[in-house]
């Protein structure tokens, strides 16, 4: 690595329950924008899970194991105090539609006032663009084939 050249490092935060394909896409994209991507998942303990904070870390970690520069973590409150904390001057979002775009909008204004981190958007790919974690679990809850929305990891 260049001495001279800054280092950088972004949160991809969510609750990846579970991580889709279209998560995978933007974390994959992602390592080619910054030198770490750190999966930061979100605890929330008025949110009932499908999946447990230990299978969505699992699932993330292995379907990664071939990139160093994903690290996979947990954690609680506000993800710009979580961004001071890792020294991370980035967000990355991934945006699917218009709608994401404007509630993303909302949420990366409002951590620019709190701090001094800029969010970056990707857009997914079409193939992946309709894919949400919530509709992949009405497709586990009822039966069907998820594993055409998910990566290979996500086994259970």
């Amino acid at each position: 690595m260049d001495n001279n050249k800054p280092f950088k490092r972004a949160i991809f935060p969510g609750s990846f329950d579970p991580v889709t394909l279209g998560h995978y896409d933007i974390i994959q994209r992602g390592c080619t924008l910054f030198d770490e991507i750190i999966v930061a998942i979100g605890v929330n303990a008025d949110k009932n899970y499908m999946f447990s904070i230990e299978d969505r870390k699992k699932f993330i970690e292995e379907a990664f194991l071939d990139e160093p520069k994903v690290k996979v973590v947990t954690y609680e409150g506000l993800t710009v105090d979580f961004c001071k904390e890792v020294d991370s001057d980035f967000i990355l979002r991934g945006l699917r539609n218009p709608a994401d775009f404007e509630f993303e909008k909302a949420i990366a204004h409002t951590n620019r006032i709190l701090s001094n981190i800029e969010t970056v958007f990707l857009l997914t790919e079409s193939r992946t663009s309709f894919i949400s974690s919530s509709i992949v679990r009405d497709v586990i809850r009822n039966k069907g084939d998820y594993t055409v929305l998910v990566p290979d990891s996500v086994k259970f």
